[in-house]
């Protein structure tokens, strides 16, 4: 058994690691945004973090959405479908563009939120602005998911880090170009942040379709052998399969995207602290969702083999292992909350409440780590509406319930703290609320694979 355990968990890392440096590239992108614009103003700094409240919903919902293309690919590689995936993958990409489209369209209106916040009038139009430049790049980002999904779930993650490093270091590089105003270009702050990620969107999508065009991996599947029209039909049952988890996505960083917004109220160095906190827990949050889009691929090649024992044996072995990181990343947390504070923002107050939230988000890494990889392991299983339920109850009918009247202490709740506890009574929130996601997901992931390996048993039986 530990034999086998371990040769699985070297197949899952074998599959995870590139995704995961991928992964920590691409949110390095906003850790760089964050960071930067912390080393400019505070009030650039608040801009950056009301705009990504909103960007980083949209963003993350986009993604969910386009992981139902990782699941259809699996299962089809496992069955060595390889004649269907061209065109899988070429109403993938239509699918793509048109999501990102309506995300870009959405997070534009999104915006108006602002004027319903209260908060600083230069800091809502700075905030605006950076929404309104920045949203330019999804339709990209649709496409290059599906390109993603497409790649990974053939194992082949090399691009998806080698492309993410690059966009990571162009990022970077014109941050510190029109953020300061570098090279003669003018010092644009928040807005110079989105100029950078929007047109690093567009290169990594012509970067993955260069490198599929010419690696001699991509040739028995290769998609672009011929120009198509989008089949709704097609398109229709990936959406089915990807809106589930969209919502799910949306569900959880909505939450602490709302946060974000609710924080705003009380001051700049509290929506800052909120934002690196924040920021810093997704960097870390990428190690388990690596893990947890690994298993995804290997639960669905699995069971498109035909193997329900087996597949049931992988998804333990993923969640396994991010559980064993949690134990790692909070504590790692706990110890050099200062440090990662200091590393952001050279405001003392705002590292003060920045090391206090991340005690918060040192609590919720193994709920955090359970929740992301069962979840994934599911949705190897083509099951998304049950985690899609699962997620916006914890979120919507703990996590930000609990956390708004710890927070704001609002007068006509029968019971409230008689201060508002801020950013501190939001964090609470969202531990209750993960730990809640955690536990239920465990038990229906034991329910779900079980279930699978009964009904092919079964099936053996009767074939027989």
């Amino acid at each position: 058994m530990k034999t086998r355990i371990r040769t699985e968990a070297a197949v899952l890392w074998q599959i995870a690691w590139p995704v995961l440096i991928g992964q920590l590239a691409t949110v390095g992108m906003g850790v760089s945004d964050v960071a930067m614009t912390g080393h400019l103003s505070a009030e650039e700094l608040a801009a950056v973090s009301l705009g990504a409240s909103l960007w980083s919903i949209i963003l993350v919902t986009v993604m969910g959405i386009m992981m139902a293309v990782n699941a259809v690919v699996a299962h089809e590689v496992g069955a060595n479908n390889l004649n269907k995936m061209p065109h899988t993958i070429r109403q993938s990409l239509w699918m793509g563009f048109g999501v990102g489209l309506i995300a870009c369209l959405l997070l534009n209106a999104a915006t108006l939120i602002f004027d319903h916040l209260h908060i600083d009038a230069v800091v809502n139009q700075k905030a605006s602005q950076f929404v309104h430049v920045i949203s330019l790049g999804l339709p990209a980002f649709g496409m290059y998911r599906a390109l993603y999904g497409y790649t990974t779930s053939l194992n082949e993650t090399k691009p998806v880090m080698m492309i993410a490093l690059g966009g990571l270091g162009f990022n970077i590089v014109i941050n510190w170009i029109f953020i300061y105003g570098h090279l003669g270009m003018p010092q644009l702050g928040a807005t110079g942040c989105a100029v950078a990620t929007g047109l690093g969107l567009w290169l990594m999508l012509v970067a993955m379709l260069l490198w599929i065009r010419r690696a001699d991996v991509y040739r028995a599947t290769y998609p672009f052998t011929h120009a198509e029209g989008p089949v709704w039909s097609e398109i229709r049952s990936m959406l089915k399969l990807g809106l589930p988890i969209g919502v799910t996505y949306f569900a959880e960083v909505s939450a602490f995207g709302a946060v974000g917004l609710l924080v705003a109220r009380f001051g700049v160095i509290p929506v800052s602290a909120n934002q690196i906190a924040l920021n810093f827990s997704s960097l870390v949050f990428m190690v388990p969702l690596s893990i947890g889009i690994a298993l995804t691929t290997r639960v669905g090649q699995t069971l498109g083999e035909g193997d329900a024992q087996r597949a049931r044996f992988v998804s333990w072995v993923g969640v396994g292992i991010g559980l064993a990181f949690a134990i790692i990343s909070a504590t790692f947390i706990m110890v050099f909350r200062d440090l990662i504070a200091a590393a952001y923002t050279s405001d003392p107050d705002v590292q003060k409440m920045t090391a206090h939230l991340l005690l918060f988000a040192a609590i919720f890494q193994l709920s955090d780590a359970a929740q992301v990889t069962t979840s994934c392991a599911i949705r190897g299983y083509k099951v998304t509406r049950t985690p899609m339920l699962i997620h916006l109850m914890a979120f919507y009918g703990f996590a930000l319930p609990i956390g708004s009247v710890l927070g704001l202490a609002p007068d006509w709740m029968p019971w409230h703290p008689d201060t508002p506890m801020a950013a501190q009574g939001f964090w609470i929130g969202l531990v209750l609320g993960l730990t809640v996601a955690g536990g239920l997901l465990l038990a229906y992931l034991q329910r779900i694979s079980s279930l699978r390996v009964r009904m092919a048993a079964n099936s053996g039986k009767i074939a027989g």
